[in-house]
């Protein structure tokens, strides 16, 4: 099995898509952006997060932030590694209006808020990993994070963080497995309420 890690084009946004959209759902009917659009219809969903993907404001869910591992010249894997510093939350509703979606989504986050970590300028960010069923999810995976903190020592960054709703075991497991460890966990009736997780956990690589 050869795996190879690129980075992710635009021509990659329905790709990204998916990958987005499995890995905010964490294995549940609803998640983030079925939140944020106000809609649960997965075709819907996918247009939308495609545009957003490729707006011209450059949030955390721009294409250019991902890395695509293929296996065997076969796309199978895909991470989102970004700065929180450059793409900040006034970034991600500029890109978010860029594809229709007004303020309103903000009242709708107010349980997402309640766990949200808070990251410093000094951490690089990992996200919206995910595999496609049919590859060995582990071996694809330890390359995309790997060439990920290769990216952020190149930017300067020695904490490398990453935030998984609690109960994701798997999730948790691959990144322990890679060296990384918790270091907090905030946790919220409204937000099991509403997302069906009792909170989000955050992990912590140095350097």
């Amino acid at each position: 099995m050869r795996i190879e890690i690129r980075k992710a084009t635009e021509n990659d946004a329905p790709l990204l898509a998916q990958s987005v959209l499995e890995s905010s759902r964490s294995g549940k009917k609803k998640g983030l952006f079925d939140v944020i659009f106000n809609t649960t219809d997965k075709k819907t969903l996918l247009e939308r997060l495609e545009k957003l993907t490729t707006t011209q404001t450059k949030s955390y869910c721009h294409f250019s932030n991902f890395l695509v591992a293929s296996v065997d010249g076969v796309d199978a894997g895909f991470l989102c590694g970004y700065e929180p510093r450059i793409a900040t939350h006034e970034t991600f509703a500029k890109a978010l209006a860029e594809v229709g979606c007004d303020g309103s989504y903000e009242d709708r986050l107010s349980s997402y808020r309640l766990v949200e970590p808070q990251f410093d300028k000094k951490t690089f960010l990992l996200d919206f990993m995910a595999v496609k069923d049919e590859f060995h999810e582990f071996s694809v995976l330890k390359e995309l994070v790997q060439k990920s903190l290769l990216t952020a020592r190149l930017k300067g960054y020695r904490i490398v963080q990453t935030m998984i709703e609690i109960g994701s075991v798997e999730m948790i497991m691959v990144y322990k497995k890679l060296g990384f460890t918790e270091i907090d966990e905030r946790r919220s009736k409204h937000y099991e309420v509403e997302y069906g997780r009792p909170g989000i956990v955050r992990l912590q690589i140095h350097l």
